[in-house]
């Protein structure tokens, strides 16, 4: 396989609402329809997966070679969980968090008890009321070593474009978690932050209360790798981190083991190696197509561009954005990255100056060269300043009067994103995705 075959591949996760807006729990039958017309029509029912609570669903694409061709499966396999909502008097409610009170119904699987009983019951409900959009960026086969992390039978270029990957990929996270903040009500509640990212990952040093808030080698942004053993370093860091936290709160090694838990198994990391054979990006919000194709478009140009061009991916001290200087492509120290710039994309978003400049110089090198989907990118580019989120245009509309969301408005929230998100997959023609987003503005603001 050539690097310029390398595949890309994507999950999204939805919750499943009834009619009227309210939680449905009622997955199972959902799949099971799903994948029985998916099997009827020549499709992958495998596409349509359960998540780890009763009231969300997971859609899936095969890997795809490039970004068009990406958007054309997941559009048809979206359209197809459309249909059958319809008939089961169901609907797919696509942001990244659900508006109102939330009580998450768990599967009884036994390394999802683990996972409760390690993090704590309430700590790791939250797990179960945000919902993301993923990323899978293929390296050569057999780089990744699910037992070991990297392959050292694998050649040192593959070993290179890992590290590369992997190191673009942590990047990226600052970027992708401010354009594509979803849902900016949280139990109610406008936190008046980045909701999955803060409820998900936490982080005990902004006060961010989540899933991984005391333990971030599992959960939070891992540190870039500059060679291929500090990549395998990082693997058992988080592997014992791990194993530490289970002995803690008290959960036997063993049941770990007996779930199927390897070393890739620890990872819930924004960033992480997959036994798939890929890089995972998972900081990506669940939203609607837009914003699921614009994020598809900017990690495919500028994962090919480094490829392509044989970039080293490395960071430097005092570099605020992408810069690129011969072969080497510098971008934001760690402690940057992941500390000023991380709050500043929960926060203040892309109104932040910092946030802005970070993202307009990734833009820029998504862009230089052209290929599928850059209008888009390009139009976005130009009106950065202008950018509205789907979170931001949603707090225009749906305004608090006092501090918890009613549940009028909350419900007349999640019917409207329905809408929209139905509305959006007719908009994109399954034929040719890429062009209709590039005939969109790449600017919410104005575009009524």
């Amino acid at each position: 396989m050539t690097v310029a075959a390398r595949r890309i591949g994507l999950e999204q996760e939805f919750f499943l609402v009834d009619e009227e807006g309210m939680p449905s729990n009622r997955a199972d039958e959902f799949l099971q329809a799903a994948r029985e017309v998916a099997e009827a029509e020549g499709g992958g029912p495998q596409y349509f997966a359960p998540e780890w609570v009763k009231g969300m669903i997971e859609i899936n694409t095969p890997p795809a070679h490039t970004a068009n061709e990406l958007a054309r499966e997941y559009l048809k396999n979206l359209k197809l969980a459309l249909q059958v909502g319809r008939e089961l008097n169901l609907r797919l409610y696509p942001l990244s968090s659900y508006p109102l009170h939330l009580t998450p119904a768990i599967r009884d699987k036994l390394n999802y008890h683990i996972q409760v009983r390690t993090v704590g019951y309430d700590r790791f409900l939250h797990a179960g009321k945000c919902t993301g959009t993923h990323l899978h960026l293929e390296v050569a086969p057999g780089t990744i070593d699910p037992r070991v992390g990297v392959s050292y039978d694998s050649t040192p270029e593959a070993r290179e474009e890992l590290l590369n990957i992997y190191n673009l990929a942590t990047a990226l996270d600052s970027a992708l978690v401010a354009l594509a903040r979803a849902c900016p009500f949280y139990e109610g509640q406008a936190l008046g932050l980045a909701a999955h990212a803060v409820r998900y990952r936490g982080s005990s040093t902004f006060g961010w209360e989540g899933v991984y808030t005391h333990l971030q080698p599992v959960g939070g942004l891992m540190p870039y790798a500059d060679c291929v053993e500090s990549l395998v370093e990082l693997q058992f860091e988080r592997y014992y981190a791990w194993l530490e936290a289970m002995d803690k709160a008290g959960v036997e090694r063993h049941l770990f083991f007996e779930a199927g838990g390897s070393l890739l198994e620890t990872s819930w990391n924004p960033v992480r190696l997959n036994n798939l054979g890929t890089v995972e990006l998972r900081n990506i919000d669940s939203n609607y197509p837009e914003v699921v194709l614009a994020a598809i478009t900017l990690v495919y140009n500028a994962a090919n561009r480094v490829r392509r061009e044989g970039l080293t991916v490395r960071p430097a001290e005092g570099a605020r954005t992408f810069e690129l200087g011969g072969t080497h492509l510098l971008v934001p120290a760690f402690e940057y990255l992941n500390g000023e710039l991380l709050y500043a994309a929960a926060t203040e978003g892309v109104k932040s100056p910092a946030i802005i400049a970070y993202l307009d110089s990734i833009l820029k090198f998504a862009t230089q060269d052209g290929g599928e989907g850059v209008g888009y990118l390009t139009k976005l580019r130009s009106n950065l300043s202008e950018y509205q989120t789907t979170e931001a245009k949603i707090l225009q509309e749906f305004n608090q009067s006092g501090p918890q969301l009613s549940q009028e408005k909350g419900l007349r929230l999640v019917r409207k994103a329905c809408q929209e998100l139905e509305e959006q997959v007719s908009f994109f023609k399954i034929e040719q995705p890429m062009e209709a987003l590039n005939a969109r503005t790449g600017n919410k603001e104005n575009e009524e």
